[in-house]
């Protein structure tokens, strides 16, 4: 009995020190954000190459109920629910949604993806990470984006387990946007598709962050485009 309650306790305080991204913006909890499979469990995606690692979907094919409107070159804040409790990069990126599609039927599937956000550890004695803690992501939308409708891909990868190949953590989700103001020159150069971006042992997430202390950093995917 009292090691059955030791594992329940175990088992729910990983689950506590999981989390989320369910909103953007001021907005309700999975209004816009598309409902992804760990919304209750707040567990991670651990396989670079399922499926669920594009937007780690609950119910593929079901939309959220809104799109959320957002100006070219403006800020917009990608929420945790519970905030990012373990160490590791944060990156957001961003796919144009085809012709006759909308933010809402589309799949996101091919090598449609860039990434406009990326943050990098500050390196000493501790790899101190800048998202660790907070609630929210600031990322700014690229003013040079096209009108129109958008996938919205937050994507936070925990390395304290990543020491061995498939220990890496990823929580992702996708919002649907659409994007108005935009001078409508915005060529990336490095899109990727998801899964197919990453590899399990990519430097970036294979990697023992504690011991010995890493020197340098790569983070995964591509680097950020600019305008």
């Amino acid at each position: 009995m009292k090691l059955s309650i030791a594992i329940a306790s175990l088992a729910a305080a990983a689950a506590q020190a999981h989390y989320t991204f369910p909103s953007i913006g001021n907005s309700a909890d999975w209004q816009y954000v598309r409902t992804t499979t760990n919304f209750q469990s707040n567990g991670p995606v651990t396989d670079v190459n399922s499926e669920q690692f594009r937007c780690y979907e609950r119910n593929p094919g079901t939309s959220a109920p809104g799109i959320y409107s957002v100006a070219a070159g403006s800020t917009v804040a990608y929420n945790a629910k519970a905030s990012i409790s373990h160490p590791g990069p944060m990156a957001v990126y961003i796919a144009k949604v085809p012709a006759g599609q909308t933010a809402a039927t589309w799949d996101g599937k091919g090598r449609v993806w860039s990434k406009i956000y990326q943050d990098r550890p500050t390196l000493g004695n501790t790899m101190t990470w800048p998202s660790n803690g907070v609630r929210s992501i600031n990322v700014q939308i690229p003013r040079c984006l096209q009108n129109g409708d958008y996938l919205l891909r937050a994507e936070h990868v925990a390395l304290h387990s990543a020491g061995s190949v498939g220990g890496a953590q990823y929580y992702i989700s996708c919002a649907q946007i659409t994007v108005t103001g935009g001078s409508g020159t915005y060529s990336p150069k490095n899109l990727v598709s998801f899964p197919g971006a990453y590899s399990a042992t990519d430097p970036g997430v294979l990697i023992n962050i504690y011991y010995p202390i890493p020197k340098s950093y790569t983070p995964p995917g591509p680097p950020v485009e600019t305008c």
